[in-house]
């Protein structure tokens, strides 16, 4: 059913939405659930397919795979909705509707309806370097073609945004991945019951099993600093053992993570300098600078264009600024309230979906117009 037009504007909009993961996913849950408010509020009609659902997703951070069966129906129920696509005015993708699937197949199965890309990682590089000749050989240009027969791509970042223009798509907008303040509200830290010798700082790490990889990097430059000042090393999201250092473990929770995260004074984000890792959206640096903490990040990607070096944290370039970025936040209480308020306001200025909520909603009535 075709939608009439007033103003300019289609009512009754429809838009089919095809996520990779659930809520539990994070790239899932902050780049398409946390919009759906704003698109309902403005009219638009939602229905939602999730590509993996939390418990397989659950099931492949145990197994490190996921069954076939599970693959299988997956796949069947992604096609059986998209057969239905003409009953809606646009789609609106993560990453891709089909991976691994032939690209014909899917091209087909989008055929007739604009649809919108939606990337916040590097997720052609899974194609273009993969170890296997033949799947380079097959599925090389399968995500710039998909761009190049996208109505919009929304990117994340602007290294992610340049692929897609070099895609030739025929329109590109960046936006970055961002938090919802009302989740987020700013509470300054109540005044410690002791001595300020004594109190010892927390260094928080926010991730998942599949990143957990990343601490790695810090391994002796969190053992060094341990010798010079005491502190604890918090990791949300995932297990890690590190000698020598003092470690606390949480599991990721939702309605837990800004607590966890406003318990502690530093937030870091360690990244290997790959292009995978230039893909990344930084979202970690927003959420510690959203709860007004001082950050420390590798020089790798969008992270030296949300880190202000010398006004909300640090970029580190080598074991030697890392070192000294965390020496300095550790033991200077009066830098890290000045540098946590001034993520604060960054967040809200810049990454919050209070202003990207507007924003991508008219970019989907816009699309619906173009058809």
């Amino acid at each position: 059913m075709k939608c009439c037009l007033k103003n300019g504007v289609q009512q009754n909009l429809r838009v089919l939405v095809l996520t990779r993961y659930g809520a539990l996913g994070a790239s899932s849950r902050l780049r398409f659930l946390q919009y759906f408010p704003y698109l309902q509020a403005a009219g638009i009609r939602v229905q939602w397919q999730q590509f993996f659902s939390d418990s397989a997703l659950l099931a492949r951070y145990r197994d490190r795979q996921y069954g076939i069966g599970t693959a299988f129906a997956a796949f069947g129920k992604r096609m059986q909705i998209m057969l239905s696509r003409r009953s809606f005015d646009v789609i609106w993708i993560e990453k891709e509707a089909l991976p691994w699937c032939p690209l014909w197949l899917e091209s087909f199965l989008l055929s007739g309806v604009p649809y919108v890309l939606d990337y916040d990682d590097a997720v052609f590089l899974n194609y273009e370097l993969h170890c296997s000749g033949i799947v380079r050989s097959l599925y090389n240009k399968r995500i710039s073609r998909l761009m190049a027969r996208a109505t919009l791509v929304v990117c994340g970042n602007s290294y992610l945004a340049k692929v897609a223009c070099d895609a030739k798509a025929p329109w590109v907008e960046q936006l970055p991945t961002v938090i919802d303040l009302d989740r987020y509200p700013f509470q300054k830290k109540s005044k410690v019951l002791v001595k300020q010798e004594e109190y010892i700082p927390r260094i928080v790490w926010i991730g998942s099993p599949s990143t957990a990889k990343y601490i790695s990097l810090l391994i002796q430059i969190l053992q060094n600093l341990a010798l010079r000042i005491p502190f604890v090393l918090r990791i949300i999201g995932a297990h890690f053992e590190l000698p020598g250092v003092q470690v606390e473990c949480l599991p990721w929770n939702e309605a837990t993570e800004v607590s966890d995260i406003t318990a502690c004074d530093v937030g870091v984000m360690p990244l290997y300098d790959s292009a995978w890792e230039r893909g990344k959206c930084g979202y970690k640096l927003i959420q510690y600078m959203a709860c007004g903490l001082p950050v420390v990040a590798s020089n790798v990607g969008v992270n030296d264009g949300i880190v202000r070096a010398g006004l909300n944290g640090y970029i580190a370039r080598n074991n030697d600024e890392w070192l000294n970025a965390l020496s300095i936040l550790l033991s200077d209480s009066v830098k890290r309230k000045r540098f946590g308020q001034a993520g604060r306001k960054c967040v809200e200025d810049f990454y919050c979906i209070q202003k990207t909520g507007p924003v991508f909603t008219q970019l989907i009535k816009e699309v619906a117009i173009r058809r």
